[in-house]
């Protein structure tokens, strides 16, 4: 029983200064605070979106089509009459579905080979540094359109291609993180002390490396949302009539000529809302998991 209140105490404690820590580093930084903000608004129009919205973003209707921004379309309406709003408010599941799955995929297979080849070198680090050289040596929105139209343009084909092209980030920033620490005081005092390869990798030497990995994962979730909407934009991505927002942005192109500004403006505005806010988090990500600047 004593134990089981100790390990419950402990889990309290850790809570206490994990919150008193994320306080710090949002007052510390008050564009950190800004772009937490913004973040919660993304995720909270990506899970309750469907539910918040006023229309159906699927429903059309050919009596209100072309109309422009008013207190009824807040955003206007398209060519078929859906609202603007619903639809770019209920695209925000799916890009940011994209982004969150490609870039986990991404960090968990590229940190992997890249920890394990920074840390034990030799034939390891050559064959890994060889495989990321050949992605790297493609312009990568060009391998992910590649990848996309042999495969087939489907949501899990863009998430694989979006993640094939983020690999090497992680892969040589793990490489040299866990290459300049492998060798540290606070790790051979680990092996002296028994413990295994994986183990120190895991326990030791990986969690020291995570903040400047923080900051590229902020980074890739704003280019993963490009190359999604990117990817949709020339026809290779997300198939109408999906909310999405390169789809909208591109069929909305076609109408800013005529005067329907709002139809590619708007989807445009959310996503360089939601890029812009995940350049601003990675330094607010890097703080939280350092472990230099904890208090």
């Amino acid at each position: 029983m004593t134990t089981l209140t100790s390990a419950s105490t402990t889990k309290e404690g850790a809570l206490r200064r994990f919150v008193r820590h994320l306080l710090y580093v949002m007052t510390d930084n008050p564009v950190t605070a800004v772009a937490f903000a913004l973040f919660v608004l993304i995720v909270i129009a990506a899970l309750f979106g469907p539910w918040l919205v006023p229309y159906n973003p699927l429903a059309t209707d050919s009596s209100s089509t072309l109309q422009a921004p008013s207190w009824q379309h807040w955003f206007g309406t398209d060519h078929l009459g859906r609202d603007v709003f619903s639809r770019v408010v209920v695209a925000t599941r799916l890009d940011l579905m994209i982004a969150v799955t490609a870039v986990a995929i991404a960090f968990v297979v590229g940190s992997t080979l890249g920890a394990i080849a920074g840390f034990y070198g030799g034939w390891t680090d050559r064959i890994t540094g060889r495989l990321m050289d050949t992605i790297m040596a493609f312009p990568l929105f060009v391998l992910a359109m590649g990848i996309v139209a042999a495969a087939g343009n489907t949501i899990e084909n863009i998430i694989y291609a979006t993640a094939i092209i983020n690999l090497p980030f992680y892969a040589r920033m793990a490489r040299t993180e866990v290459a300049v620490r492998r060798q540290a005081g606070y790790v051979q005092a680990a092996r002296l002390s028994g413990n295994r390869d994986w183990r120190i990798l895991a326990f030791q030497i990986f969690p020291n490396s995570l903040p400047p990995m923080m900051v590229q994962i902020s980074l890739n979730m704003g280019w993963a949302i490009l190359n999604a909407a990117g990817l949709s934009f020339i026809g290779l991505g997300v198939s109408p009539p999906t909310p999405e927002w390169g789809i909208m942005v591109a069929e909305g192109a076609n109408y800013i000529v005529s005067g329907q500004w709002w139809l590619a403006v708007f989807p445009g505005l959310a996503l360089m809302l939601a890029v812009f806010t995940f350049n601003l988090l990675g330094d607010g990500l890097r703080d939280l998991v350092d472990p230099l600047r904890r208090t």
